[in-house]
């Protein structure tokens, strides 16, 4: 059964969403702009030519350009002058929402600036349908993006995230999700609560759901494949007195260095290593500053 209509586009570039699993998630209007633009532009050609397929909506001799991170320099010029020539141009990701972690965005600023109307014909994300089985707050969050794929940098991006008061959610793929889990466990402490979405809307479909230090724990030993989104509650202070803090990093320090003794002490009581850090450094000869080797490591101790 053909669900496209073919009408007649306005003039512009027109961002299309597309399944990121199911085909069947594609919403009707985004089967009439497949079916009615004058130029189709895609991420991955392959995949637009089987979800076409998939819903028997021909090509018909249209145009069907590549535009993606590495040609996108010498593809835009080619796109804008079908805009110019008063086309409608629809371009598709590979999956998703078109600019979210995708290379449409350059394509859509040098249509604006050239002022080309922009339209967006929206449907699925894999943002929203990870915070919609977070279980998570929704009524504020942040969308951050992958994260570096160093750790030194990627540390450095967290740290700029971790007080921010609203649900954050990140991308990841599944050979740096430990790596990633680490570092959030360390930065933000272990007790955040969060949840990890895989594949979803997808046949193999798994959210995972707890603090960041037993989702860490829980897949450690796992080899994962697939997209995965992680979705992180906001900061929730946790109620330690400074009093048991103290103890706890008293103890610590007796028999660790400073940067152990923190991260240890931060990981234990679910408190950010900053504020851990900090609180060592209070006490003054008692703890952090009765070493000097110890005070000499104050970079790596409280930035990891």
């Amino acid at each position: 059964m053909r669900y496209a209509e073919k009408r007649q586009l306005p003039a512009g570039l027109h961002f299309v969403a597309t399944p990121i699993g199911s085909a069947r998630d594609i919403t009707l209007n985004a089967l009439d702009v497949l079916a009615s633009a004058d130029v189709l532009a895609s991420e991955d050609t392959r995949t637009t030519r089987r979800l076409m397929d998939i819903h028997a909506i021909p090509l018909d001799g249209r145009p069907l350009i590549a535009y993606h991170d590495h040609n996108g320099p010498r593809r835009r010029p080619q796109i804008l002058a079908h805009l110019e020539a008063g086309k409608s141009v629809a371009y598709v990701s590979e999956a998703g929402t078109p600019l979210v972690a995708d290379p449409g965005y350059a394509l859509g600023r040098a249509a604006i600036e050239a002022g080309h109307r922009v339209f967006a014909v929206p449907g699925p994300s894999a943002l929203l349908a990870a915070l919609t089985v977070s279980g998570l707050p929704t009524d504020r969050f942040l969308f951050a993006g992958f994260p570096p794929a160093g750790r030194a940098a990627r540390r450095r991006f967290l740290r700029e995230l971790a007080d921010i008061p609203a649900t954050v959610v990140l991308y990841e793929s599944p050979k740096r999700i430990h790596g990633l889990l680490d570092d959030l466990v360390e930065v933000f402490g272990s007790e955040r609560e969060s949840a990890i979405g895989r594949e979803l809307t997808k046949r193999f479909e798994e959210v995972m759901r707890g603090p960041i230090g037993d989702l860490r724990n829980q897949l450690a030993e796992r080899r994962l494949k697939g997209e995965i989104v992680l979705v992180v509650g906001r900061p929730v202070r946790a109620q330690v007195s400074g009093a048991k803090l103290d103890r706890a990093l008293e103890e610590a320090l007796d028999e660790h260095t400073l940067k152990d003794a923190v991260a240890l002490v931060a990981e234990r009581l679910g408190l950010a290593r900053r504020e851990v850090y900090q609180a060592a450094l209070a006490l003054g000869k008692d703890g952090a500053g009765s070493d000097g080797a110890d005070s000499g490591g104050k970079d790596e101790a409280e930035n990891g």
